[in-house]
């Protein structure tokens, strides 16, 4: 019997590296939805990061995309996570309209310790701190952070927190990272890295309907009253658990696919795809400006044979300058 069946790819499916905006009229939800692929490859290429390490920041990826490609300004929209545990810095920026460039910072020996002792999930490697959400018009104007704690539980819940606290909007977030392997035209075995993730919002024309529970107390104070909630959020709430992390990841199910899966007895509509690329915002420019602040003695002391080399952090790029470019007159 012939295979009928559609392939990712046709009929205008977006693919890799394109977030898919949606609408759920029937149950006044609206979200994102994305696959990474390629993005994550180059990113991750890189660093060489381990494993545990890349899964982290793939994931942060995710986030970042799904929220950065909702801004409706030219900017940058930051995630961060800074903590007591062996990954201690996560930094992934989106500049509009596309642009992503990400860094982990970890020590190498406490990693290989907690993985050791099976302390490897999200909440151990990070260990206890802040998830800071940044958001950056540029020049004139007073950048905007938002921040939750780092508390145990996983990113995905956090980043709930978030919407919560600071726009008081029924959010749920779903995030996976997984490695795969396949052959290349030669034959020969190639490891790729692949994230997914969805975001999907309640946000009906009554906003009463939008209630929600409060958040605890900070001193772990007991809620003290019950919120019913509205029984269309409760709907997609449920559906959104059902998502298994690897259809998330799934290059054979893609953004579009999943989102019929989920809503499509609901009646769910997709818009024309953004698309997100690795392109880092550093320049010779850029850096030679931040060299020109320093003192005589810092440039002096940063000097050797010469030359100043400096590499940036997040795409490895090192750039070298001659002392006479950047010592001060």
């Amino acid at each position: 019997m012939a295979d009928n069946a559609a392939k990712l790819g046709e009929f205008g499916f977006a693919g890799d590296d394109h977030v898919v905006p949606f609408q759920v009229e029937g149950m006044d939800v609206r979200g994102r939805a994305v696959q990474l692929g390629p993005i994550l490859d180059a990113i991750m290429g890189r660093h060489n990061y381990p494993p545990a390490v890349a899964r982290l920041l793939a994931e942060v990826s995710v986030l970042t995309v799904l929220i950065g490609t909702s801004l409706k300004f030219e900017g940058k929209f930051t995630v961060q996570t800074k903590g007591d545990g062996p990954v201690d810095l996560l930094v992934v920026d989106f500049t509009t309209p596309s642009s992503v460039r990400a860094y982990a910072r970890f020590d190498e020996e406490r990693l290989e310790q907690a993985i050791a002792a099976g302390q490897a999930a999200p909440q151990d490697l990070l260990g206890r701190g802040v998830l800071a959400f940044t958001i950056d018009q540029g020049r004139f104007t007073q950048p905007y952070q938002g921040i939750v704690a780092l508390d145990g539980t996983s990113l995905e819940d956090i980043a709930g927190v978030y919407f919560r606290q600071s726009e008081q909007i029924p959010t749920r977030v779903r995030l996976s990272a997984a490695e795969f392997y396949d052959r290349g035209p030669d034959g020969r075995p190639r490891h790729h890295w692949r994230a997914g993730g969805i975001i999907a919002q309640f946000l009906p024309e009554a906003p009463e309907r939008m209630r929600q529970a409060d958040l605890p107390g900070g001193d772990g104070d007991p809620q003290t009253h019950q919120v019913t909630e509205d029984d269309s959020w409760t709907e997609a709430r449920t559906l959104l658990e059902t998502v298994d992390a690897a259809e998330l990841t799934d290059p054979q199910v893609g953004a579009e696919r999943l989102l019929y899966r989920l809503f499509h007895e609901r009646g769910v509509r997709v818009y024309a795809p953004q698309v997100v690329e690795d392109r880092c915002s550093c320049s010779r420019e850029k850096i030679k400006s931040v060299l020109e602040g320093f003192t005589r003695e810092e440039i002096e002391h940063s000097t050797e044979d010469g030359a100043i080399s400096v590499t940036c952090e997040f795409c490895s790029t090192t750039y070298r300058y001659e002392a006479s470019e950047v010592l001060p007159a």
